[in-house]
């Protein structure tokens, strides 16, 4: 939070930085670098003088900026700094003005020391994310629950399975919810990618398809083949195929922190002759037993203090992570499940370890793929840039969305939490938004997959009610990240919880909410057209009760998004810090009003509003350098 009382009102006339492209020269800079970031100074704010600190091998050392352009309303400062470790965090010192001294890091303008965990940060890795996943729009599958193909009825129906038709209710009983099948397949994913590409998406996100003894299948019982159930590993490789062809990207989902109970090393581990196999240490054992995932006997959780396990998952060429990337298997990168809980156990921590041996692996044999762990908490510490791409972002983006947006007097209670949400108005879900985001590296951040649900949730519909749909959507697809939709979200599919949610997928399409997919089409189709939203900084103009508005800028482009939950007193902006938008056209919802020199944005009801336009203001272009 900022140390102003009215930081709503003032956010434009701030001083602003960012990690994106406007703001920084260099987005996957290299060890020894240079690399010019760039800072705009409202002319109102009075700055005399900018400083920034950074603190290369532990110790802060200051660099002093230069004024290098000064427009009708801003003045731009430019500083050049070397990468001079892995991850160069830096803030900005700026003197003059009424404070005479204030500092600038990730959550905004204070006037007094802090600690560093916000500042901005530069990370120089090897291995940084494809260039693809910029701005891609993500479309999460569960298998079984998407459409059934031509082929699948000749797959055998296991013994563990209990059989349904599509049209039947979801069985939520304790045995039902892991062990009802409706038969969805591979196959069925690529006779239906007509409706993805119709609908915008980019990637295609498939929850596990190892094969297992449920339906939801995160209790593998081998890496080492695909799911008969869903046609086998011929069927992924028709799927990748296809989807290539119509330029989509394929994820699959990985548990790295635990198999299945009838997991093939696990056979073997707990076997007569268990104590004398190798098997035995991929497990944790304790008082003559196995540690099983939060207690659920059938997914024993793996030791990766064991070399030889992280050799056979990692590094064999067929591994799981290798096996199925690339030319070998046709994914495109690997969600990881439950990745904040992976290689941790008591005193016991190298989750970091294998997510950078992953990434580094997945490097080598697949540069292009993109690597995102699963985490429903504050997952901040775990990402220091080196190990997963980006996060599911729950805590991050999707949570506060919901304390902002769920319907009253709905109950929800996210993820076992004791209590329900509280119900926030917009400046605490963006002052939430800012912690989380500051904490991390913008490359991190766009890396990550950000939600409003997904499989394990409450549908978005059924929490937010028909008519905050839109909102939720328009967050979503304008801020910067890459936005995640979970099947059947387009059509308005509903569940009250994660379960609930995974209905199969109703191919009639008088079963569809055709508005609710109109908004999908409209706010997908306005980030691909828009390169602010696809690529763009972030920079906060307003969030008070029931609306939030903020820019996203790149030199060519600044969209304005105003999302509003419902209808709410004018937000009236000065046109002056808003160069060029008197030039601009919608991209999604009514256009503002722009009058008198102000910009009126006002909501008779839940809306979604998108303008772009070209700046006007010139900007301060950065210093050509190459390499170091």
């Amino acid at each position: 939070m900022t140390d102003a009382p009215t930081r709503q009102q003032t956010w434009l006339s701030q001083p602003h930085h960012d990690g994106s492209g406007r703001y920084v020269s260099n987005q996957s800079p290299r060890l020894g670098d240079r690399v010019d970031v760039l800072l705009r100074v409202p002319l109102e704010a009075e700055v005399e003088a900018v400083h920034v600190r950074t603190a290369p091998d532990g110790e802060a050392t200051f660099t002093v900026a230069k004024r290098v352009r000064t427009t009708a309303t801003d003045d731009w400062w430019r500083a050049t700094l070397t990468c001079h470790n892995p991850v160069t965090t830096y803030r900005f010192l700026l003197t003059g003005g009424p404070t005479k001294y204030q500092w600038l890091n990730g959550t905004g303008m204070h006037t007094r020391d802090l600690p560093d965990a916000s500042d901005f940060r530069l990370v120089a890795h090897d291995s940084p994310p494809p260039a693809w996943a910029l701005g891609a729009v993500v479309y999460q599958i569960f298998p079984d629950r998407f459409a059934r193909s031509r082929r699948a009825d000749r797959h055998e129906t296991p013994d563990w399975a209990i059989p349904a038709d599509w049209s039947d209710p979801v069985d939520l009983s304790t045995r039902g919810v892991a062990h009802q099948l409706y038969g969805g397949d591979l196959d069925g994913v690529t006779e239906h990618l007509d409706h993805l590409e119709s609908l915008g998406v980019d990637v295609v996100y498939l929850t596990p398809f190892f094969p297992a003894r449920s339906n939801h299948r995160y209790d593998a019982s081998s890496f080492e083949q695909i799911d008969p159930l869903l046609g086998g590993a011929p069927a992924l490789r028709r799927l990748t195929s296809s989807a290539h062809q119509r330029g989509l990207k394929v994820m699959g989902d990985f548990t790295t922190n635990h198999t299945g109970d009838a997991h093939e090393w696990f056979l073997a581990a707990s076997g007569p002759d268990g104590k004398r196999r190798p098997e035995r240490d991929y497990y944790i054992w304790e008082d003559g037993s196995y540690v099983a995932w939060l207690g659920v006997p059938t997914l024993p959780k793996l030791n990766h203090l064991n070399a030889a396990l992280r050799q056979r998952i990692f590094e064999h060429p067929q591994g799981v992570v290798r096996k199925w990337l690339g030319r070998s298997g046709g994914l495109d990168g690997w969600r990881v499940d439950v990745a904040n809980m992976t290689g941790r156990w008591r005193d016991t921590d190298v989750n970091h370890d294998v997510a950078r041996q992953m990434r580094d692996v997945m490097a080598r044999v697949a540069p292009d793929a993109l690597l995102v762990g699963e985490h429903f908490h504050d997952y901040t510490p775990d990402m220091p840039g080196d190990g997963w791409h980006g996060v599911m972002n729950y805590a991050g983006f999707c949570k506060p969305a919901w304390t902002w947006l769920r319907e009253e007097p709905k109950d929800p209670r996210f993820l076992g939490a004791p209590v329900p949400l509280p119900h926030l108005d917009a400046g605490a879900v963006v002052d939430t938004m800012r912690d989380f985001t500051s904490r991390i590296a913008w490359q991190s951040l766009v890396h990550s997959f950000n939600l409003v649900g997904s499989h394990d949730v409450p549908r978005i519909r059924t929490l937010v009610g028909p008519g905050s749909v839109e909102t939720a959507a328009g967050l979503l697809f304008t801020f910067p990240s890459m936005p995640m939709l979970t099947y059947g979200d387009e059509i308005g599919m509903e569940g009250t919880f994660g379960e609930d949610g995974r209905r199969p997928m109703p191919w009639d399409e008088s079963h569809w909410d055709t508005d609710t997919l109109a908004v999908y089409r409209g706010l997908i189709a306005a980030r691909k057209g828009s390169v602010a939203l696809r690529r763009g900084g972030l920079r906060w103009v307003h969030a008070e009760g029931d609306a939030i508005v903020f820019l996203r800028e790149t030199e060519q482009e600044v969209a304005l998004v105003h999302v509003a939950r419902d209808a709410h007193a004018p937000v009236v902006l000065p046109e002056h810090h808003l160069a060029g938008i008197e030039n601009g056209a919608p991209a999604y919802g009514p256009g503002p009003e722009i009058a008198g020199g102000t910009v009126t944005l006002g909501a008779d009801n839940a809306l979604v509003r998108i303008w772009t336009w070209k700046p006007t203001d010139g900007g301060a272009r950065h210093a050509r350098r190459k390499g170091r």
